[in-house]
């Protein structure tokens, strides 16, 4: 009698917590409500870059794989872009050890004569273009190491902090870059 009542506790002890937890995941819709803890705005779907999608400048020759990349998209570099490159490079420099895993791109429509040492200047392909407009003109987007545009900032309301934290959280799961 004794042995039949341990097996029933023991057998319990295994089920009732699988039971339970598949009763609260499907009983209760507002549990998992699909938020995520990035601060940034997904890219959906993920655009993926080829190396002929970004076209470098002659002064500043880049490739987009191997490093993390905050890219400007613009059509023309005004005060908002110049104020962004300067919070891209704040970002970078408050990332400490990890800054040589991040570069800056400024990925342009048309020329610019800008000099900011450090800063790799590109034009996008007319396919790069094209799903770039999709989202607000002047973004600001980040691009994992093996060219994927995944993340996107608004430039106006940038919250440093915020950034560096979702770049943290990249650098601590990624093994790559």
């Amino acid at each position: 009698m004794n042995s039949k009542k341990e097996l029933w506790v023991l057998l319990a002890s295994f089920v009732l917590p699988i039971a339970l937890g598949t009763a609260f995941f499907y009983w209760n819709p507002t549990a998992f409500t699909g938020t995520t803890v990035n601060y940034g705005e997904f890219v959906n779907p993920v655009i993926t870059t080829e190396k002929q999608d970004v076209v470098f400048s002659q002064k500043t020759q880049g490739d987009l794989q191997g490093l993390w990349t905050l890219a400007y998209a613009t059509s023309t570099c005004d005060d908002v872009c110049k104020n962004t490159l300067k919070d891209m490079k704040t970002i970078r420099i408050l990332m400490n050890e990890d800054m040589r895993r991040i570069q800056r791109l400024l990925l342009i429509n048309g020329t610019t004569d800008l000099q900011d040492p450090g800063v790799l200047i590109a034009n996008p392909s007319e396919a790069l273009s094209q799903q770039l407009n999709k989202f607000p003109n002047n973004s600001l987007f980040l691009i994992d190491p093996l060219g994927n545009v995944m993340l996107r900032y608004d430039p106006k309301a940038l919250e440093i902090k915020r950034v560096i934290k979702d770049l943290e959280r990249l650098f601590k799961y990624s093994r790559i870059g």
